[in-house]
């Protein structure tokens, strides 16, 4: 998305994240006066990742059977006994699928096709012992984001061009592609109506191992001056993560074939428009200093800062993508100041260690830390014009 070698860095750390998440504040193990759905079979591939355990969470709260397909290397550090509660098939996508071999499932939701041959070989060895395949896809398959209004049905990456400007353009064309290509596996194996494709944006939420989000959360309950990225009228895409494991549960629960893009807020929102609303969850004085020069911001590293993505070029329309037919087919969502705050206190709770909120808090070339610094700057430039 972009040219320098922090966002190569975080497309790198989107692609592989995994870690296992708490939920925190969740509602899911209260009493709920909604219909019990029919008791579904499902197997995850994956599982112990940022997506998987909120997926087994919820799906195992509205009286579904877990099965998850992982290398057994990845112990859950939350919720334990949920994962008492899940059948553990051990295995390895690359060479060793023995495990999957017998069994049926209602639904295969597929987490961890990270290569296209992993999601043509489950697809092909389940087809005819699964009634459903969902295949975890991304918004990156609509990558160059050239449009204003990208849909389900808007043409994604089949194949990389030939010539590739940068290495970040190499990575962004690979990833679009493979997750394109992946899904047209699951089509091929499955049938389109059997064939349920969920194309998140950025997911945000407690257990983001990339930690892409995790600075609003902090910097916001500080107060203070807070550096805004971006010009007034920048939009921004997020969605936490545990609105795209349930309406996923759903999807498979409707039998509802087809893709979705996973896209989030609900109505349209700019980026200062989503400070001035997440700054309410904290009970702080705070001043917000908007920087709207984007060779400044990048020249004092800051190329993006999650949501916020430079709406130029290639990536004019990443945070313009359609969420219109998720919502038709029950995508909801938390509200951004539950999220926040749910997130601040799980960063700060002890599923995290000293030492891993460090590396983020005390990084010296992080824009949590020179923040001040920048804006020093930002204020003599602007004096000196």
């Amino acid at each position: 998305m972009g040219t320098s070698k922090s966002r190569r860095e975080f497309v790198k750390k989107s692609i592989s994240a995994s870690i296992a998440i708490p939920l925190i504040g969740s509602s899911l193990f209260s009493c709920n006066s909604e219909k019990r759905p029919k008791k579904m079979r499902i197997l995850i591939l994956g599982g112990t990742s940022f997506l998987g355990p909120h997926q087994i969470a919820y799906a195992l709260q509205r009286g579904h059977t877990v099965s998850i397909f992982t290398r057994g290397k990845t112990k859950s550090t939350v919720h334990k006994e949920l994962f008492d509660k899940v059948e553990h098939l051990i295995g390895d996508r690359n060479d060793n699928l023995t495990a999957l071999e017998k069994g049926e499932w209602d639904v295969v939701i597929d987490n961890s096709g990270r290569k296209v041959k992993w999601t043509k070989d489950t697809a092909e060895l389940l087809k005819d012992r699964a009634k459903l395949y969902m295949y975890t896809s991304s918004t990156g398959v609509y990558y160059p984001y050239l449009g204003d209004n990208i849909t389900e049905e808007t043409n994604t990456l089949t194949k990389e061009p030939l010539k590739i400007e940068n290495e970040d353009e190499k990575l962004e064309y690979w990833y679009g592609v493979m997750k394109t290509n992946s899904e047209n596996e699951v089509i091929k194996a499955f049938g389109e109506k059997q064939s349920i494709i969920v194309r998140p944006t950025y997911m945000f939420g407690p257990g983001d191992k990339t930690n892409r989000f995790i600075h609003w959360p902090l910097r916001l309950a500080k107060g203070g001056e807070i550096l805004v990225p971006g010009k007034k009228d920048d939009p921004v895409q997020y969605i936490d993560v545990r609105d795209v494991a349930e309406f996923m549960i759903r999807l498979a629960e409707n039998k509802l074939g087809g893709t979705f893009n996973a896209v989030g807020p609900t109505e349209k929102q700019t980026m200062l428009e989503f400070v001035n609303t997440a700054k309410e969850t904290f009970d702080v004085k705070s001043n917000i200093i908007q920087i709207d020069d984007y060779g400044f911001l990048n020249k004092n590293g800051i190329s993006y800062l999650v949501p916020w993505i430079p709406p130029i070029e290639k990536n004019f329309g990443s945070s313009r993508v359609s969420n219109k037919k998720g919502i038709v087919n029950g995508l909801t969502y938390r509200n951004l100041n539950t999220s926040i705050k749910e997130m601040y206190h799980w960063w700060n709770s002890n599923a995290l260690t000293q030492e891993q909120r460090d590396k983020f808090e005390k990084n010296p070339k992080g824009v949590f830390t020179n923040e001040s610094t920048i804006i020093k700057k930002w204020k003599t430039l602007k004096t000196s014009r």
